[in-house]
């Protein structure tokens, strides 16, 4: 279950020195990298249309346009300050210089609901935190047509709490003080403009909210670093460095490339001796498995079938061996599979097994038993069990760690996934890397009907108890519109009971990957029982993650990592690529289309085609989401050395077609972990291309990690020419078009890189 779809190291610097002073952000010699050419400023305001305007260096230009007029009481001014009241709407409002910045607020005194539009904003460009980062001229026909009549979730869309407007010599940033309860809303009728939306919820006492304007040169580098010097300033800052004082394993995402590893077979056709079999299978396993698969298997009656067809014809086709190993792994998986009518003549470790109590193993001896009993009626039909899926599993990740691949994280699909293999979770973490589950508590599904494993928990109660309403009283349906959604601050007790049961089975998980706490989808809920403001809810995700990292001594992970959630996870998938696919029927139910992302399922009981099948994307979505020209890293410039981003798991490094060396390109400059869906014939697809990468990228990242990024330039007017920069000495220049470069004295040729490593530097061409 996925959706759709955080600055430098904890210093103690002066309150003085992080408002700035005159034109420039005082910083100590431990944040150089922090210094902000901030541009003083003059405003004045119109208090009846709240129309605001700065004057810089003897220029006017505008900070929010007219909004309607209102009545307008308690006018007062100062040199530096000017506060008046909106009586008909109980709104007070307050305009402060500070030493290099604007500090609006915007206060309600209405109990009930109410909401306050502003500001109203118009450019040449933008530069908007969506995902890591984009840059938006506000003629652009791709933008216009994307954003027209859009209203956006602040939190929910934006990775960062701010925004910048371009205008003709400088930049003007708004950094959002309550990152709860907004919306922006976008018109493109003749150039890109938005407003901003903030609504006063009737169970939130916080009536507030508002921003601190900053003008800068027109760069996006002081845009960030003016957020970064807030998030300090605000301690919401934690460095990896410190993140890795607590845990020493988060060092092994240094250099690492994040692996989805996706054989889940328990036995695989090369285990079984197929001549064998269809001669010897005993008749009443048969049949008991033929039950099992019509009775308590959904998809199991075609499979069943197969059992028949095989023994009319003197072999066994490639479809039939896929069908009767898929049984095989399936009816495995039951309770029901121990039948005594059936297992006799049993030996002590089976009986060992069975006397313990069939509801009393947990999941890793169910499947031993399971195994030694299927082998104690096949025989010789199959190799021992000690072998089995061996070369599918524990083989091919022993052969990416000779490949030189020295750290990597290793995830699973689900919250059970890592059962069929203990041996594989156990070997993953020998060779030092990081392994985890895939768990999630934001749907829960009608107690027995669950359609997936983290949707389902203990307390049935939850279900009709612990969900979330609306203002109308109606429960907020789950993912995918299915079951409901469970109230964050009701769920602790059930998360403390999953892990702990998990890690009672024995696993060596050392990472623990958290789906949705990190992307912002967070919730009022009205219900009478539990009201709870997003605040709360967002506050209950952070509980929860940080319970399972101090608990359990985990290296969290989440789907988004939106920064409110910075200091609890150390990686976060999405920010790179997010999920796309459900805007255009093309991708996600045309199956007829070149665009169609692919099914979740996979014939060989791997990779499901949703990640294996490389796809075009439309021109439309690959300006949006991956062309190089829109892209800035906003996230990175603020949170490089604190979060490790990369993309969400359906767009990996090898999805999109055409696009593969320019994204591998992009892993470089933008300091990003590839990320690769792996089984045994993906591996051996792949395997030249990942090695060679991560010789270079691996090495880069381990230097490049540790540092904050310290610049960001585009050095082509086609903006195809870019170049970051990582501490002081380590720099990328990246050439993403068909035209040879000169950059310096040197030539940067097309579609390649060169890293600059002090006095060392690496030519790369993926």
């Amino acid at each position: 279950m996925r959706k759709k779809i955080s600055i430098i190291m904890s210093l103690i610097i002066m309150g003085s020195a992080l408002s700035g002073c005159n034109n420039k952000t005082v910083v100590n010699k431990e944040v150089q990298e922090n210094q902000v050419n901030n541009l003083d400023f003059t405003f004045d305001v119109n208090p009846k249309n709240f129309e605001v305007n700065v004057m810089v260096n003897g220029k006017k230009e505008t900070v929010s346009n007219k909004i309607q007029e209102r009545e307008v009481s308690n006018l007062k001014k100062s040199e530096k300050e000017v506060s008046w009241s909106y009586p008909k709407e109980n709104i007070d409002i307050s305009i402060k210089k500070e030493k290099d910045y604007l500090d609006v607020d915007i206060k309600s005194n209405d109990k009930e609901k109410n909401s306050f539009t502003w500001p109203n904003v118009s450019g040449e460009s933008y530069y908007l935190p969506i995902n890591e980062g984009k840059f938006i001229p506000s003629n652009d026909k791709y933008w216009k047509e994307y954003l027209n009549e859009q209203v956006y979730n602040v939190i929910e869309s934006f990775s960062m709490q701010f925004f910048a407007i371009n205008k003709d010599n400088i930049s003007i940033s708004y950094i959002i003080k309550n990152k709860f309860n907004n919306e922006m809303k976008f018109d493109t009728k003749d150039k890109i403009n938005f407003e901003f939306k903030h609504k006063y919820p009737s169970i939130n006492k916080d009536k507030e909210y508002g921003f601190r304007v900053y003008v800068t040169p027109k760069n996006v580098v002081d845009v960030a670093k003016n957020y970064k010097n807030y998030i300090i300033e605000k301690d919401e800052f934690k460095t990896l460095e410190e993140k890795a004082k607590e845990n020493k394993n988060i060092e092994k995402l240094y250099g690492a490339p994040h692996i989805y590893f996706w054989d889940k077979s328990i036995v695989t056709e090369n285990d079984i001796k197929w001549n064998l079999l269809k001669n010897n299978i005993p008749s009443n396993l048969e049949n008991w498995i033929k039950e099992l698969l019509n009775t308590k298997i959904e998809d199991g009656k075609q499979a069943a079938k197969v059992f028949d067809t095989m023994k009319t014809q003197d072999y066994v086709d490639k479809f039939q061996k896929s069908e009767i190993v898929r049984s095989f792994n399936q009816v495995m998986l039951l309770k029901e599979f121990y039948n005594p009518s059936v297992f006799k003549n049993t030996d002590k470790e089976i009986d060992k097994l069975i006397k313990k109590g069939i509801d009393n193993l947990n999941k890793v001896e169910l499947i031993e038993l399971n195994k030694m009993l299927l082998k104690s009626q096949l025989k010789d039909s199959t190799i021992p069990t000690e072998n089995w899926a061996k070369s599918n599993t524990v083989d091919v990740l022993d052969d990416i760690k000779k490949s030189g691949i020295e750290n990597a994280w290793i995830g699973f699909d689900d919250i059970e996934a890592g059962y069929v293999s203990p041996t594989l979770v156990d070997n993953a973490q020998k060779d030092g890397y990081l392994v985890g589950p895939y768990d999630s508590y934001h749907s829960i599904h009608k107690p027995g009907k669950e359609k997936w494993s983290t949707a389902k928990f203990e307390d049935k109660s939850l279900y009709e108890n612990a969900t979330i309403e609306n203002e109308k009283g109606e429960k907020l349906q789950g993912f995918q519109d299915t079951g409901r959604k469970l109230n964050p601050t009701l769920s602790l007790p059930s998360v403390k009971n999953r892990v702990s049961n998990i890690m009672k089975d024995g696993y060596k998980f050392n990472s623990w990957f958290i789906d949705c706490d990190a992307t912002g989808e967070i919730y009022d809920d009205y219900s009478k029982e539990h009201i709870t403001t997003q605040q709360q809810d967002l506050n209950a995700r952070l509980e929860r993650m940080d319970y399972i990292r101090e608990k359990e001594n985990m290296v969290i992970g989440s789907e988004g990592g939106n920064d409110f959630a910075s200091k609890a996870i150390a990686f976060a998938h999405g920010l790179e690529t997010p999920a796309f696919s459900w805007v255009d029927e093309d991708m996600n139910k045309n199956k007829d289309s070149e665009y169609y992302v692919g099914r979740y399922y996979s014939t060989t009981g791997g990779v499901p085609e949703v990640f294996s099948k490389e796809v075009p994307v439309k021109e439309l979505y690959k300006k949006i989401f991956i062309d190089e020209t829109y892209s800035i890293p906003l996230f990175r410039l603020v949170y490089n050395d604190s979060v490790i981003t990369s993309y969400h798991w359906l767009w990996g490094t090898f999805k999109i077609k055409d696009e593969v060396e320019n994204r591998m390109m992009s892993e470089i400059l933008y300091n990003t972990p590839p990320m690769y869906h792996i089984d045994k014939n993906q591996w051996n697809k792949y395997k030249d291309k990942i090695i060679s990468h991560n010789k270079v990228w691996s090495d880069f990242n381990k230097k490049a990690i540790k540092e904050p990024m310290t610049s960001f330039k585009i050095l082509s007017q086609d903006r195809l020419v870019q170049s970051s920069t990582f501490g002081e000495k380590l720099t990328v220049v990246a050439n993403f078009s068909n035209n040879n470069f000169k950059y310096k004295e040197d030539t940067i040729k097309a579609k390649s890189l060169i890293i600059y490593d002090g006095s060392n530097k690496i030519v790369y061409k993926p």
